[in-house]
């Protein structure tokens, strides 16, 4: 049997199946709901309910069959924020009552009745985002053209908060920084009783104006940007609270002084269910997170606590209340790795026996449910720890990855599990009972897409290797097919390698990996450090410098490499994407012996380039730390990088900006260094558009093919 194509691999229906996306179990745990890609339409999403009282799955709303059309630039820089790339119904959310659904396709907002049935609540000749419902189920807020919106779910009348939109002024939506770094990508906030929103008020005036050239296939545009580049200044935002009335009326925006310095990020916002607002307040080095709450009554706030680092403050979604009170669980890494705490009065440790907590899933005046690994990192299982004490109750078993959700109340816990040899499966769990019921996926059926390629499927093996100060690394290995031959084989090193993510788990891998692996490539994947997912420790080593121990653990990955007797030394291949295409170009220069080709996809080149809060969490502010920027960016490496690359980059790439690029072909060029160049037309800068990725890899191997 041939492998399957590149074309194969993107088209449809899907070969990776249709795996649930966006899982979200009602109030009161009767239904829970998601979103999956149509069999014959990757690129349309629809949402299905399963009904846990009559164990019946079916679609809730169904995404048109035609395509929504060329999405607006506003659009797809949303997709680029939160990667997600296909259309159809792109965003949902229940509503109180537990039984009806939100949802939007194409930017148009529908609500679903729960018996099969839509009905248009806003038309699509508007672009509304960031919906978020009321919890007293009356009332959507939501963002249009800049300025906050309320829509009567019932009636459908809308009534207009703010009016003061404008260039550089947008109200209730996260702003860039926030949402691309920070992975807040809320702007507005309801209370528990839906009396109150919170919003925020951005303004971007004092970032200063940058024009940056989109390339398209037929034309060129010269795109404005107000880009905060490291060192520079950011959004400033305001947070505000309106009363709201029980006919959507609002009163006068009382403006909150929540920063304790100008140059502070707005982390997170929530309101308590006694009414309280609590913030996150993050210091501007990142070295110091501020949680802190406004008493409704006199408008003060009172500091919590605070977390303090040496290096920087990782941000979480983990803060999580108990019941009708403030009470709330937390997590934090202030003894080195991330466990579970509690506030009440006070913040306190809370044993789990875990060596992290990752994510809080739930929590109520009982217990905890936690998403967290004991042992091995490469693994994640759900917990449910009792606040009452005692040992924690793991609620799912094997070696995989378990993702987890539940409903607000802690009822029903929804879990999508995965290992290396089971592609994802959801399932469902009464908390209190115990009943599982199997909802979608599992072991792979005959009629799986996939399944008539698992005869030529490479199994990965994983494994641990030791880094120059003896912590431990991670890695995934997929051997070539038929690499039992006795012959040599080339390897391709496949890194990403940067702050904050995680490749090596045990779970279903990438299919991507398989296309190498089918056509006589290994395939290596190691976590180095500086990655997420340990000990803090193990993220803080690159503090100060970028692209350092991180290719000094790549490097050991090599060496693991050249000890096994089907590779060929003398042809190992690197490539990586964003930060991955950074460091397959470091590897490249510092070590021309090591990679006998490379291929860097949309790379970061110099930080000073990129933006202010993930730059400045790990190299500090450009005028304080000059050498570590300098020896952080590739051009003073690039005198050793002589092995054959291939560059590829998105045109209109607004994250990791096309002059990254840029910069590297002049660089190159004055050094007479040949390289082949890719770029792609229009597109950003996860270069998901079907015919793009197609032609990337294709390009991708068969420049394997000619120069390893």
């Amino acid at each position: 049997m041939q492998p399957f194509s590149v074309r194969r691999l993107f088209t449809d229906p899907p070969i990776a199946g249709t795996p649930p996306l966006q899982v979200r179990v009602a109030t009161g745990g009767r239904h829970l709901a998601f979103l999956r890609a149509e069999e014959t339409n990757r690129e349309r999403l629809s949402l299905w309910r399963y009904s846990l009282c009559t164990r019946e799955l079916a679609p809730l709303l169904r995404a048109p069959a035609q395509d929504g059309g060329t999405p607006s630039a506003a659009e797809r820089a949303e997709r680029e924020r939160l990667r997600r790339f296909a259309g159809g119904v792109t965003a949902w959310h229940w509503l109180a009552d537990g039984e009806r659904a939100l949802a939007t396709v194409d930017g148009a907002a529908w609500l679903c009745d729960g018996r099969g049935g839509a009905r248009l609540l806003m038309e699509s000749r508007h672009r509304h985002t960031g919906l978020a419902v009321s919890p007293n189920g009356r009332f959507v807020s939501f963002v249009r053209d800049g300025d906050l919106f309320l829509c009567d779910i019932e009636t459908g009348a809308v009534r207009q908060l703010t009016t003061d939109a404008s260039d550089v002024v947008t109200n209730g939506a996260a702003e860039f920084i926030a949402q691309e770094e920070m992975h807040r990508f809320d702007g507005h906030w309801w209370s528990h009783d839906g009396r109150r929103l919170a919003f925020t008020r951005v303004n971007v005036a004092d970032i200063p104006e940058t024009r940056r050239f989109e390339l398209h296939e037929d034309r060129a545009e010269a795109v404005v940007q107000r880009y905060p580049h490291a060192g520079g200044p950011n959004a400033a935002v305001e947070l505000a609270l309106l009363e709201i009335d029980a006919e959507g009326r609002p009163g006068t925006p009382q403006w909150l002084g929540w920063a304790e310095a100008d140059d502070a990020y707005l982390a997170r916002v929530a309101f308590a269910p006694s009414g309280r607002l609590v913030v996150q307040a993050q210091s501007r080095d990142q070295r110091r997170l501020t949680v802190k709450c406004l008493n409704p009554t006199d408008g003060r706030w009172t500091t919590l606590f605070k977390e303090t680092g040496e290096t920087w403050i990782n941000l979480h979604d983990n803060l999580t209340f108990l019941g009708e009170g403030d009470a709330f669980a937390w997590t934090s890494e202030r003894n080195g790795q991330a466990a579970l705490y509690r506030f009440d009065d006070a913040l306190r440790p809370w044993p789990t026996g875990l060596d992290g907590v990752r994510r809080v899933i739930c929590a109520n005046a009982e217990t905890a449910v936690v998403a967290g690994w004991r042992g091995d990192p490469t693994t994640q299982h759900i917990h449910r720890i009792p606040w009452r004490g005692g040992a924690a109750e793991p609620l799912t078993e094997g070696n995989g990855w378990h993702e987890a959700t539940a409903d607000p109340h802690g009822v029903v816990c929804a879990i999508t599990a995965t290992a290396p040899a089971l592609p994802a499966r959801l399932e469902a769990i009464h908390l209190a009972s115990g009943e599982r019921h199997r909802v979608c996926g599992g072991p792979m059926a005959a009629d799986h897409p996939y399944h008539p390629f698992l005869p030529r499927h490479v199994p990965a093996t994983f494994g641990t290797l030791l880094a120059e100060d003896a912590q431990t690394l991670h890695y995934r290995l997929t051997p070539p097919a038929g690499h039992e031959d006795g012959a040599r084989h080339p390897v391709v090193v496949h890194v990403y390698g940067g702050p904050g993510v995680q490749r090596v788990r045990r779970e279903w891998g990438p299919l991507v990996t398989q296309l190498f692996a089918q056509r006589g490539y290994g395939v290596l994947e190691l976590d180095n450090r500086g990655g997420a997912g340990r000990q803090k420790r193990f993220e803080d080593a690159i503090h100060g410098q970028l692209g350092a121990v991180e290719v000094r653990d790549q490097l050991a990955g090599v060496s693991f490499l050249r000890g096994l007797e089907w590779v060929d030394a003398g042809r190992i291949a690197i490539m990586g994407h964003s930060y991955g295409g950074y460091l397959a170009l470091l590897c490249m220069a510092k070590a021309p012996e090591a990679f006998a080709v490379g291929v860097s996809i949309a790379p970061v080149t110099d930080w000073t380039l990129y933006d202010t809060h993930y730059t400045e969490r790990y190299l500090g502010m450009p005028d304080a730390n000059p050498e570590g920027y300098r020896l952080s960016a590739v051009s003073p490496w690039l005198d050793g990088l002589r092995s054959p690359l291939l560059l590829m980059h998105g045109m209109a790439d607004d994250n990791v900006l096309f002059a990254h690029s840029t910069r590297l072909m002049h660089a190159l060029q004055e050094r007479g260094v040949p390289f082949e160049l890719m770029t792609y037309p229009g597109a950003k800068h996860a270069l998901q558009e079907r015919p793009v990725a197609i032609h990337r890899y294709r390009t991708i191997l068969d420049f394997l093919r000619r120069r390893l």
